[in-house]
């Protein structure tokens, strides 16, 4: 199988093989473990756990053992910097950019970030040098200099964040090396975006914040499903009141991945397949929980306090071995233990619930379910469909293209945009690229980045403990009360926003 992306929309976007830029056996050397070992919960398995974390990574596994559970309260460790809630980018007439992971995602991508107006891709990174030359060849016909190439070792990345001619570091590898290289980047100076999850561990995702807020770099979670064309316009009506006082949503990640968790082409090693060994509960919560954090304003006027968990058993994974897999594979030495369907509620300061799914175990087809429900109306996605009072009556559905003038003034623009997933990636990366060049304040930062990964760790947790409740920690350390704009955005005047 090729490193194409896959045509289903919202398709497991950070984690398409990816030709990471560390090695494979490194992948495995570094998570190897029984679930949940190291991951920063104080209180793994017995209650609620702690939002302060250990503050050095090797003692996080020995503090998970002993800490008791941490009090009611969720402020996190003391602010060692600014808030970067409302803090623009510098601005710039040409954005220069390093991408780290050439593989199925990263090598896809580069061609949205050549496409856009005042980007420039200086640097390449992956361990496999294959991939980097393909990428580099993609930017000289582009017309752009050729790029430095970054195929030494699985560090070589570093060298790439060193450099002194790249303002944003873009991380598309494998799910275990997202923190290092995200933490790598700011401490080099530079604003820093990474595919899905940002981190694995909840210590982890207190680090990324500390570490924004004390070297002034955005550091962002490349979250493109909040710029699906449905999302933005359920976003738009939300705001405007369409569906009355906002009560309910719903988001999920159900797609059926066997084939390609067991295809030895497709992921480089085995490095997904085996996150079902460690954890059981929802391994990628953010295409589900961003899009309805956003219609919530969460972290924007209210905030998500809890979450609680429960999971199936996992059969699904070990029958498909049964059935697919010669014997004397790899995989037989694995024993899965990750819910093949998670299911998380999640309530917020104002008493809203979010539910959201993780399945991609089962046969089934996809769904990210995206629902908002309010005190005049629903929306549900798969299919679309709506229903709204007093546009709608009798118990019956409406047409969700009737209300096609909501849509954001991004889709607007660019009605036909390119790229995978119906245009999402172009638009995610056009209005990125927009306000780094524009100086414009992100769309969306790292504390929506840390709550939107939260449930990584929370939700094995909770399933570890019975279903008992899981604090989600206020990264914001109180900045949710505040009302700011986020993704809902205007669009700006561009000569006249620019900086430099």
């Amino acid at each position: 199988m090729n490193d194409a992306a896959p045509q289903n929309p919202g398709e497991d976007d950070a984690n398409k093989d990816n030709g990471g830029s560390m090695s494979r056996r490194s992948a495995l050397r570094t998570t190897a473990g029984v679930a949940g070992a190291g991951l920063g919960l104080s209180a793994l398995g017995t209650g609620t756990v702690s939002a302060a974390e250990p503050t050095s990574a090797a003692g996080a596994g020995a503090a998970a053992a002993q800490a008791a559970p941490d009090s009611a309260e969720s402020a996190g460790p003391e602010r060692q910097g600014r808030t970067m809630a409302g803090v623009p980018f510098e601005g710039r007439s040409t954005v220069r950019v390093g991408i780290v992971g050439l593989g199925n995602r990263g090598g896809s991508m580069i061609d949205l970030f050549l496409a856009v107006p005042g980007v420039q891709v200086v640097a390449l990174c992956d361990t496999v040098r294959d991939k980097a030359l393909a990428a580099a060849a993609k930017v000289v016909k582009a017309g752009q200099p050729a790029p430095a190439v970054y195929t030494k070792d699985e560090h070589d990345y570093e060298h790439l964040c060193a450099r002194g001619d790249v303002d944003f570091v873009y991380v598309a590898t494998p799910w275990d090396f997202h923190f290092e290289m995200a933490r790598t980047a700011m401490l080099s100076g530079k604003h820093v975006g990474v595919e899905c999850p940002i981190a694995m561990r909840l210590d982890e995702l207190w680090k990324l914040v500390d570490l924004s807020e004390r070297t002034r770099r955005h550091c962002m979670q490349l979250e493109n499903c909040a710029y699906g064309k449905n999302e933005m316009r359920v976003l738009r009506m939300a705001h405007a009141g369409l569906f009355g006082d906002l009560l309910h949503g719903a988001g999920a990640y159900n797609h059926d991945l066997r084939g390609l968790m067991f295809d030895p082409d497709y992921y480089e090693g085995p490095w997904r397949r085996l996150w079902h060994t460690r954890l059981r509960g929802d391994l990628y919560p953010n295409h589900g929980f961003g899009p309805v954090a956003n219609y919530l304003d969460i972290n924007r006027g209210d905030r998500a306090v809890s979450i609680t968990s429960i999971g199936t058993p996992a059969l699904t994974l070990a029958q498909y071995r049964e059935e697919n897999m010669p014997p004397g594979d790899p995989s037989w030495k694995e024993t899965y233990v990750n819910s093949d369907r998670t299911i998380s509620l999640v309530q917020t300061a104002k008493g809203r619930v979010v539910r959201l799914e993780h399945d991609v175990s089962t046969p089934h087809p996809y769904s990210r379910i995206n629902s908002l429900g309010g005190t005049r109306g629903v929306f549900e996605d798969y299919p679309e469909r709506i229903y709204i009072e007093p546009d709608h009556a009798n118990d019956e559905w409406g047409d969700f293209g009737a209300y096609a003038d909501w849509d954001h003034w991004l889709w607007k623009e660019h009605a036909n945009p390119p790229g995978g997933h119906g245009g999402m990636d172009y638009i995610m990366v056009f209005r990125l690229m927009q306000c780094v060049r524009l100086g414009l304040v992100p769309d969306f930062d790292v504390y929506d980045a840390a709550t939107w990964t939260a449930p990584v760790p929370l939700s094995h947790a909770s399933i570890k403990a019975n279903g008992a409740p899981q604090q989600i920690p206020d990264f914001t350390r109180g900045e949710w009360k505040k009302s700011r704009p986020g993704t809902d955005s205007e669009k700006p005047a561009e000569e006249s926003s620019r900086k430099s």
